[in-house]
């Protein structure tokens, strides 16, 4: 048997125990029986884009990896998961009350701290062997260049990649993401957090991004929470595991993964130091948000090769009752509030640079498909969003090359810095609202999925 057979065999020994380790959601639980989402039947369309559908047997034929994602695709996060579960005699505020102080000032600041909480905490303080903190500090440090400058533009479209498939859609839909107001939120929690973890000694014990990535898995783990007391809502052969770790990838791989798809077609297999301090930084963030290892390759090939087998395995289906009106939503969101002269101007262009960037990015450019989910391109569209594409490669070529000049680098680093506490305030607190918050049945088109 080979290592990554044992390797395998071990994931599913884990997947298999969480019924013990969370007895009060998942004791009943079939994580054996497949689901209707994970598919390596040939012919079958899947999440991979158009343009690489040709290479799904192939990606297929490393029945390994399949074994692994199906594995993670039954998978959550038990400690987080442990701690949620104490909503049934606790309030879900101070739960959130708790792991905050806990952030803050340490398990030991917080009286009479649920073993839950002092496990979900220890878990996110152990560090693995492979971190090394100087090169994800690095990682950081270069980040912080298009988190000042293109997240501000792109962040809406890019919000809405888990809502192109209904196997992943659904869990955002039961928080009641399905109306503009909510959407916005999310919107700009997921942008305080990919924005947070960018500053200086955020990743740290006590850095605010550490915090943010606790408050994440812990949002994550009150959702699957909710969806095992509420099973109505839920079909178990169709979606099988909710918010599974696989799920958790693209989020937290998408830059890497961009990266590590350019230099193989150039002809690369290793990363430069620059490019591997992203991948670090990327590698540590995730594993704050409690993905494991196996899920986070180090090498290019590695990293193409498990972001591949995840959409390859992933079924395609798009419900417009779930789907469209979450797209429909976040498009229509308000995000940038304000009514100066500069501030409409800079609303108008995100708006258009969303809207193609979602055209790019999710719709294959088939202007005729997005219009069909209600995201119409105009000509205007296309137009704002070459201008500003041009103004951001600017900014950020002037950027980069400040930052190799000495005397120059700390200065515009400074500068970085300062433009991402100006984002934070706009994006404003996260709040990591939950479907529990919400009285009254869930949205008619949720309610439709699940009867």
């Amino acid at each position: 048997m080979t290592r990554a057979a044992i390797d395998n065999r071990s994931i599913w020994d884990a997947v298999l125990a969480q019924r013990e380790a969370v007895p009060a959601l998942w004791a009943h639980f079939d994580f054996e029986a497949p689901a209707e989402r994970f598919t390596t039947e040939p012919g079958i369309k899947s999440t991979l884009p158009a343009a690489h559908a040709d290479k799904r047997d192939a990606i297929l034929a490393d029945t390994e990896l399949v074994e692994r994602l199906r594995a993670y695709s039954m998978m959550g996060d038990v400690t987080a998961d442990r701690y949620a579960a104490l909503m049934a005699t606790r309030k879900f505020r101070e739960l959130i009350d708790l792991l905050t102080l806990a952030c803050d000032e340490g398990i030991a600041a917080v009286p009479d701290a649920p073993p839950e909480l002092a496990a979900f905490i220890a878990d996110l303080e152990d560090r693995p062997d492979w971190l090394d903190m100087a090169l994800v500090e690095r990682g950081a440090a270069i980040e912080r260049n298009p988190t000042a400058h293109i997240s501000p533009f792109a962040v809406r479209g890019a919000f809405i990649a888990t809502f192109m498939n209904e196997y992943a859609a659904l869990p955002m839909a039961l928080t009641g993401t399905l109306s503009d107001t909510a959407a916005a939120r999310r919107v700009k929690e997921t942008a305080n957090f990919f924005a947070v973890t960018t500053l200086p000694g955020a990743l740290d014990r006590f850095g605010p991004g550490f915090k943010a990535a606790a408050m994440v898995r812990l949002m994550h783990s009150m959702v699957r929470t909710n969806i095992a007391r509420r099973p109505q809502l839920w079909d178990r052969a169709k979606y099988g595991f909710p918010i599974p770790q696989v799920d958790q990838m693209p989020a937290g791989l998408i830059g890497i993964f961009l990266t590590s798809y350019r230099l193989i077609a150039e002809g690369r297999s290793t990363f430069t130091a620059d490019e591997r301090a992203q991948v670090e930084f990327a590698r540590y963030r995730c594993r704050l948000r409690g993905l494991p290892e196996a899920l986070l390759p180090t090498t290019p090939q590695g990293i193409v090769d498990i972001m591949n087998m995840r959409a390859a395995t992933l079924r395609a289906s798009f419900d417009d009752r779930i789907c469209g009106t979450l797209v429909r939503a976040t498009m229509a969101a308000t995000l940038w509030e304000g009514e100066s002269l500069r501030m409409r101007i800079f609303r108008r262009v995100e708006q258009s640079f969303s809207r193609v960037f979602f055209l790019r990015n999710f719709m294959n450019n088939d202007r005729a498909a997005a219009a069909k989910v209600g995201v119409a391109i105009s000509a205007g569209d296309l137009m704002l969003f070459g201008a500003a594409l041009l103004w951001i490669s600017g900014k950020m070529a002037a950027y980069r090359l400040a930052a190799l000049v000495p005397g120059l680098a700390g200065l515009a680093d400074r500068r970085l810095i300062a433009k991402i506490g100006a984002l934070l305030k706009h994006y404003g607190h996260a709040e990591f609202v939950v479907y529990e918050q919400r009285a009254g049945p869930a949205p008619a088109a949720v309610q439709a999925q699940a009867a």
